[in-house]
């Protein structure tokens, strides 16, 4: 035993006659530690539940201390640098280190992405900023809200509001509202009595090994082809991920960042039994063990409501429990590609892999995965209920079937319009009751910021998949926004690079550095447009994922439609 005035022997070696009275790193606390087992209860351990963990503290306390990030690895069993990295990869995760001040316990969030912008969202985060105590509440800026048709938007706590002035923030603040708005929606006795499950019950009931096939054939001749933004024909998917050996899983791509885009939230606010079905569906034609919908953190109601029909349709018995588990993203725009989602669902940072091998062959957990996006997931639902030829009997401008265009800017009533595929930007202004008072038609974003900026003069071109490409544009996820000549081309480009900098998850260099560097060259007066066409082609070609090779649409639009503004 040490005498009091003797140094205690070190039982860690960490050198010649040298040693540690304690390990390295954080030492753990036991009341944090008693904590995170309270908050995780009897929830699995699971590595890949990490995320879902992390928000259970967050909301408990509204950020993440030191503390409870070495107490969550111990519960895990995981390295705390682990832990951290997660932590620290996804914006709506607060990590307050040793000695910093934990944030206030009120954020209000306001959303800076193009349609609010326009709406006056830089001066309605400037009021509150001047306007409310920063110890009591934090005013950030955040990128899109899924929430344009009703800009300028922010989020106090988990509450969304709309066409938000100063005044009504502060009214919410004084009266403590900060939880979401539950819209009212289909439920599920709703959705049994008007015919709904009927379409998978009967595939259920036949179990002929050809069904399969036949309800992909069915989905091949409805044209019906991913909504998310990529394009791939739906139906192909399918016999891709059964093409190889089982265990096979589905995911749902519910992470509808891209700003402008908002039709997901509008579908699941209102029918979200529609997308259930088609999910089990797929899901059903490919046998796959389990389903995972991954859903943005942006969207609160729509977690609810997912998480209350989940166990409305378990206590139905049309699933099993546990056969549709609900993931909670945590604010990164790069989760909406299908590799990083898979990456987030596994409970790590969001970062796209490397392909080949594509997710349908090695997925999530290692595994054939399909992977579709909310809307593609509605439409199949319909297809099976009223047969392909519902879409197939659309036709206009040589194109056939229909869009759910998100329609927002200056426009007179921005919304989500179910418009023919062949639809141009006049016929899609025209749908949301022509352009605002005072506005005159200049420019448009017809699939979101990667898409970039196309001039009024570019009208007549129908606004689908395969049209937009000669003019270097593509129509995404069709989140259309309408510019007025009372706005900068430069600065709408401008807005969407800085996006793309604060959202690449910065595991490849061209993209990392070059959004950075994009944004530097495009605040001079003057731009260099050789350099940024340099810029723009090294982006291209070396970028691991889309995010970097479409990020310089927006300045190379700029250049050739709006060379006056440069």
């Amino acid at each position: 035993m040490a005498l009091d005035n003797e140094q205690p022997k070190g039982i860690w070696k960490s050198g010649k006659g040298k040693g540690r009275i304690r390990p390295k790193g954080r030492a753990l606390d036991d009341g944090a530690l008693a904590e995170v087992q309270r908050l995780l209860g009897d929830r699995p351990r699971r590595r890949d539940l990490l995320i879902e963990h992390l928000h259970l503290i967050q909301d408990a306390h509204g950020h993440l201390s030191a503390a409870h990030i070495k107490a969550l690895a111990e519960e895990m069993r995981l390295a705390e640098a682990e832990v951290y990295e997660v932590a620290t990869f996804y914006a709506h995760f607060d990590v307050v280190k040793e000695g910093e001040a934990p944030p206030p316990a009120l954020t209000v969030r306001v959303c800076d992405s193009l349609s609010c912008r326009l709406a006056g969202a830089l001066e309605l985060k400037a009021a509150l900023e001047d306007g409310l105590d920063p110890k009591q509440v934090r005013v950030v800026r955040a990128p899109c809200m899924g929430r344009c048709d009703t800009a300028p938007t922010c989020e106090l706590g988990h509450n969304h509001i709309d066409h938000a002035t100063p005044e009504a923030v502060e009214e919410a603040i004084a009266a403590g509202d900060i939880h979401p708005k539950i819209p009212d929606y289909e439920d599920l006795q709703t959705y049994l009595q008007n015919v709904g499950y009927k379409a998978l019950s009967s595939l259920r009931k036949v179990g002929d090994e050809e069904d399969p096939e036949e309800i992909q054939q069915q989905i091949l001749d409805s044209g019906l082809r991913g909504l998310g933004g990529a394009g791939f024909p739906a139906g192909r998917k399918w016999g891709f991920v059964r093409a190889h050996d089982g265990p096979r899983y589905l995911a749902v791509n519910g992470d509808e960042g891209e700003p402008g885009t908002f039709k997901d939230r509008y579908y699941l606010e209102r029918a979200p039994h529609m997308f259930l079905e088609g999910m089990l569906i797929a899901a059903w034609a490919i046998e796959a063990e389990r389903c995972y919908i991954y859903m943005r953190d942006e969207y609160p109601a729509v977690l609810h409501i997912l998480r209350t029909e989940i166990a409305a349709l378990e206590a139905e018995g049309i699933v099993e429990e546990g056969y549709i588990e609900l993931r909670r993203g945590a604010g990164a725009y790069i989760c909406g590609e299908e590799s990083a989602m898979i990456e987030s669902i596994e409970g790590k940072r969001g970062i796209p892999r490397h392909r080949p091998p594509y997710v349908a062959e090695v997925g999530l957990f290692g595994r054939p995965t399909l992977v579709h996006n909310v809307e593609t997931l509605y439409w199949v639902a319909v297809v099976c209920r009223k047969g392909p030829e519902f879409l197939t009997r659309t036709e206009k401008n040589g194109r056939t079937g229909l869009r759910s265009y998100s329609v927002s800017g200056r426009v007179a009533r921005p919304g989500v319009y179910r418009l023919p595929a062949g639809s141009t930007i006049r016929d899609v202004i025209d749908a949301a009751g022509g352009m605002a008072d005072g506005h005159a038609f200049k420019a448009y974003q017809p699939g979101g910021p990667s898409s970039g900026l196309l001039p009024a003069s570019l009208d007549d071109v129908p606004l689908d998949f395969d049209t937009l490409q000669p003019h270097g544009s593509f129509i995404g996820s069709a989140a259309v926004v309408v510019l007025s000549d009372k706005d900068s081309a430069r600065d709408a480009a401008l807005c969407m690079l800085e996006f793309f900098e604060d959202e690449s998850c910065g595991q490849c260099t061209p993209c990392r550095v070059g959004c950075e560097k994009a944004v530097k060259l495009m605040r001079a007066e003057k731009w260099d447009q050789p350099l940024l066409t340099e810029l723009a082609t090294c982006m291209r070609d070396a970028s691991i994922c889309g995010l970097g090779q479409a990020a310089p649409n927006p300045f190379e639009h700029v250049m050739k439609h709006f060379p006056d503004e440069i």
